[in-house]
């Protein structure tokens, strides 16, 4: 399976510490690696077909502090679509003068929604045909780009039609909102003040946040596995969906 990870928080903050532990995953995960970074109504978004811990792309991350409030990852073991840049997650669309990020960490056995015109796959994911659904049935669903509340209820009603094709664990993001949803494996975590050391499960890294952070600071996170060892990450529920703004779970 591949792994997700996702940040929102209420300041920009760079997420360098973070990937630096995930991309080290990409050893068991070698068949691609994205991040997309929401920068005001603009996406920062680099893919590689490359193995993260291999790729050039994944070194100038590691390497470049781009501060965002918004920023979802992925590192790809392929199970639907062959190895290429356009199998590669995240993947972005326009929908009501918004770009949305997704990625996706699953599969999903004989799916195959009747999409129209407006949004269809390029690649040949599973993953990108159930975003470009959701899409299409969210634009159904609202005129304009609804409150993250309102989105969150109507994500509830849609999800469960494409979870029961497989697993479909996901994180999607507007840069307004971040959206994360549990069939199998995710874990999420909140930092706060009063802010702690942080060490890194997969890498010798420790960071304190208390030194480089400001009281008001905060900064929620998702992950397939937590990506520290020494902090209080909370599994999701099977089929659970929660949505975060300002770096707070809204439920």
């Amino acid at each position: 399976m591949c792994e997700l990870l996702g940040m929102n928080c209420n300041v920009p903050t760079d997420i360098v510490f973070s990937f630096s532990g995930f991309s080290k995953r990409a050893s068991e995960h070698a068949d691609g690696f994205g991040i997309a970074f929401f920068e005001n109504r603009g996406v920062r978004c680099f893919v590689d077909a490359q193995a993260a811990d291999q790729s050039p792309v994944a070194d100038l991350i590691r390497q470049y502090p781009i501060r965002s409030t918004h920023v979802i990852a992925h590192i790809r073991k392929a199970t639907v679509g062959h190895v290429a840049l356009e199998n590669c997650h995240p993947f972005t669309r326009e929908l009501w003068g918004r770009y949305w990020v997704f990625a996706h960490n699953g599969d999903l056995k004989g799916y195959d929604p009747l999409l129209h015109a407006a949004f269809r796959p390029v690649g040949d994911t599973d993953s990108e045909r159930a975003f470009c659904w959701l899409l299409q049935e969210m634009a159904k669903s609202h005129a304009s780009v609804p409150t993250p509340e309102e989105l969150t209820r109507t994500l509830r009603e849609l999800v469960p039609q494409v979870a029961r094709f497989g697993t479909f664990n996901f994180i999607m993001s507007n840069g307004q909102a971040l959206w994360a949803h549990c069939s199998t494996k995710l874990h999420h975590l909140v930092r706060q003040h009063p802010f702690a050391q942080a060490r890194l499960q997969d890498d010798d890294v420790t960071v304190d946040f208390a030194q480089v952070t400001g009281p008001q600071d905060r900064v929620a996170l998702v992950a397939t596995q937590p990506l520290t060892d020494n902090e209080d990450w909370q599994a999701f529920k099977p089929g659970e969906l929660l949505a975060f703004v300002d770096g707070v779970s809204l439920d």
